[in-house]
Parts: structure tokens; sequence; C-alpha cells
């Protein structure tokens, strides 16, 4: 017999299954961003402003309730997303960080409680700086003294916030990784030989105020100012972000609002750092 010429198979060209989609994720996420950073807390009106002014930039506008189950899908990618943009700025690198939580109010009269899909998330808890009770959850945000977002949880309001601090230092190994000597400031709430002893195990040295009845720590001096600092950000996360306005009313809904606002401000400070602003959390340049 002569040779046999082998047969080689063509290669086989990947199949697109299903329909692509008209806008991509980083579309409708950028959309997600601008929504957030404009003031915009209703989506359908959001999206009605899209069509009117910004129609030019996209190929397609979703309508709102696309754009709702999308957003929803994309919560996962969202949150990690502001991990990515953050390590991508100088002030990654800084070695103080400040830790605390902001209530995010879910719903307040009773009958909206009792049928919440939120019920057993969400729970009644208690504001000490604006001495009041709400039903919702608690954002803990662990930042940069610019503002920028570390690491962030969202949680029931009485969640213990120390071991929600630590449950967010365990997800991101990274995050206290080649940093001996991190400064990490926080509240009277921060306290109790296990937590600080946890803390020095990863090299975090902890500054808080001295609880009542007990003898004044190391680092008091800073404590007022620095406070300030801490509650500027909430502000500007509550005043400028609208997170209280979030306008969720399922855990997943909840969930890829508040992280929207959490990215909107992480893109601006990365925006803003790169471009070299003084000011590294100012909204003003994209508010309007």
């Amino acid at each position: 017999m002569g040779d046999v010429e082998p047969v080689v198979d063509e290669p086989v060209r990947a199949r697109k299954i299903g329909i692509a989609p008209k806008i991509t994720d980083a579309e409708l996420i950028t959309l997600a961003v601008m929504q957030a950073l404009l003031g915009h807390t209703s989506e359908a009106r959001w999206l009605r402003y899209t069509r009117a002014h910004l129609r030019h930039l996209f190929l397609y506008l979703p309508k709102q309730p696309g754009y709702n189950k999308r957003l929803r899908r994309l919560g996962a990618t969202i949150g990690w997303l502001v991990g990515v943009l953050a390590r991508d700025t100088s002030l990654w690198t800084d070695d103080v960080w400040v830790a605390d939580s902001t209530p995010v109010e879910c719903a307040r009269s009773r009958e909206a409680v009792q049928r919440s899909d939120l019920a057993g998330w969400a729970e009644y808890g208690y504001c000490a700086s604006h001495s009041r009770f709400f039903w919702g959850l608690r954002l803990h945000l662990v930042c940069t003294l610019h503002g920028l977002p570390v690491g962030f949880a969202l949680t029931g309001a009485k969640a213990d916030e120390r071991q929600t601090l630590l449950g967010i230092l365990d997800a991101d190994a990274e995050l206290t990784r080649g940093r001996p000597g991190q400064i990490l400031i926080a509240d009277k709430n921060y306290y109790g030989r296990p937590f600080e002893t946890t803390l020095a195990a990863a090299e975090l040295a902890l500054l808080r105020p001295a609880r009542k009845g007990k003898l004044p720590r190391a680092g008091a001096e800073f404590f007022r100012p620095l406070r300030q600092v801490i509650e500027s950000i909430n502000d500007t996360f509550k005043g400028q972000l609208d997170l209280e306005r979030h306008g969720g009313r399922s855990p997943a809904g909840v969930w890829v609002r508040v992280v929207q606002r959490v990215l909107a401000l992480t893109a601006a400070i990365w925006h803003n750092d790169r471009t070299g602003q003084p000011i590294k959390r100012s909204l003003l340049a994209y508010d309007h």
C-alpha cells in the first residue's frame, strides 16, 4: 500500500451560543457609575435622561427592566472592580486607614418592614452619630485618609463591627500583606483584647479612643480631627451619592445599589489621582 496522507482536522471555530447583548457589561457599569455621580436615584428617570442627553455615547440604551436585571447580575463584578481601581492609585500604599460603619436605612413604616423581602438581613439598629433608631443595614468601610475604599461589607444593622472588620481583612489576604506597621484608626466600639491581638498578628496597629472609665490610649490627640475625616467620608456617600436613597427592595437590589456608589466614589478618586487633582475625593467635576 502506498503512503496515506494523514487527515488533519480543521480547527473548530468556537460557536457563539445565545443572543449577543446589545450593550456590554462594561458599558452598563459605566452607566451605573454615571447614574450615581449625577445623583439620579430613580432608574426609570435616569434612563429617560440618558436617552435625551447621552444617546450619542452608547450604541444602545436598555429599558428599565433590562437595566435592573443586568445590573443585579453584575453585583459581584462591580465589587471586584472597586478593588482593581483602588489598587491602581497612588493612595493604595497609604500607611493609615480609618474604619467605621454607617447606617443604610431600608424602610421606615412598620407595614413596609413587615412585608419587606429584606427581613432576616435588615434589622433594627441604633445610629449613635445621629441619636436615632433605624431599620436596615450597615455599610462597613475601611478607607485611606483620602476616602479611597480599601475594603467594605454590607451587614445587618446589629452586626458586630469588630467581627465584620476582621471578615473584611480575611476576605482579601492581599490587603495586609507587605504592610508591617499599618495604622488602623477606629472609634471606641472596636475594642477587646482578642480583637486587638488578631489585628496585631496581622501587623496592624490599632488606634482608638479609650472607653469610659479606662486609661487614655496612645494617639488620643489625633482622634478628634480624624473622626471628622471619617464623618466626611460618610457624608460623601450620603450627601453626594445618595446612599440612603438607594431604592433597593431585595437583597440583590440593595447590594448592587450600594456597591454601585462605592465604585462611583472609587472611580472618581482614581481619576482625580491619575490627573493630579489636589483633592482626591472631590466629586464636583462629575456631578453635573
